[in-house]
């Protein structure tokens, strides 16, 4: 499918959080979406209009309008992590993202949406929202078959499972994660140069004693955990007051060569400069 304007909406995952710093910006699994688009369509123009700690409420009223002026024809619009997070009723959210989807769907663009990952698997504590989440997978699955969607099923690659997939607040994907989920979006789109061993498990990298992984959970709660714990009860989001980072559309220039290495090499769960603990 040939593809000239692709809009991405969203949170963090779409704005690309934890992929690059805040100095030299954010990348994200949309940026490398539309990377590969533009190999094979120099002519391609993105906008990306995701911000951080946005929930699928706040889609609907600042990212929905602005995104269907921009006449799209690939649209990027995985929806509801903040909601099952934040504990947004999900009768109120079903209804926002029919509303949205709906939306969406009579443009006629084709739409990428996607499951989420088992963040059981990779969070502490994170057993009481499994339930939650399983309801907004198969609200995922449920309107991507009722609207005719392409869905990229997150939820059943084994790599998303793995730690070094994923940032050191563990809700926002490292680099790598971001490679796998572009790399998914990529072959559910059937684009060239696609594959279908995008989510295959990574290399084994040996477990960690179970003192040291009792540590490393331990500090999760200290640095990331609380600090989320504690906005929530203000009432304050990091996405207060942010604008989109790429409004517009425009072209897409290729990645810097060091930044593109990123796609071919297996990193370890790194330290990156987190601004963003706990909210997609």
């Amino acid at each position: 499918m040939h593809y000239s304007r692709f809009v991405a909406i969203g949170d963090s995952q779409t704005e690309g959080m934890c992929d690059g710093d805040p100095a030299s910006g954010y990348r994200g699994w949309a940026d490398r979406l539309a990377e590969h688009l533009a190999r094979h369509n120099p002519d391609l123009r993105y906008a990306n209009l995701a911000v951080r700690g946005k929930n699928t409420r706040n889609t609907r009223d600042e990212q929905l309008e602005p995104a269907l002026a921009l006449e799209p024809d690939l649209i990027a619009a995985p929806l509801g992590m903040n909601d099952v997070i934040g504990r947004i009723d999900l009768g109120e959210v079903h209804t926002d993202l029919d509303y949205i989807y709906r939306r969406l769907a009579g443009t006629g663009a084709d739409v990428v949406v996607s499951t989420f990952p088992n963040i059981a698997e990779t969070i502490p504590f994170s057993g009481r929202i499994e339930t939650r989440l399983a309801a907004i997978n198969q609200m995922m699955r449920d309107f991507a078959d009722a609207y005719g969607f392409v869905l990229v099923d997150l939820h059943a690659a084994p790599v998303l499972s793995d730690l070094r997939s994923w940032s050191p607040d563990r809700l926002h994907a490292s680099p790598l994660g971001h490679d796998r989920f572009a790399a998914g979006a990529a072959h559910a789109l059937s684009l060239p140069d696609s594959s279908p061993d995008w989510g295959r498990p990574l290399p084994p990298a040996g477990d960690p004693n179970r003192v040291l992984r009792t540590l490393g959970d331990a500090r999760w709660f200290v640095e990331f955990f609380t600090p989320w714990i504690i906005r929530k009860v203000r009432g304050r989001s990091l996405g207060d007051g942010r604008l989109p980072k790429r409004p517009e559309l425009t072209p897409v220039a290729p990645p810097a060569a060091a930044a593109d290495a990123l796609s071919i090499r297996v990193v370890p769960n790194a330290d990156v400069a987190a601004e963003n603990p706990m909210e997609a």
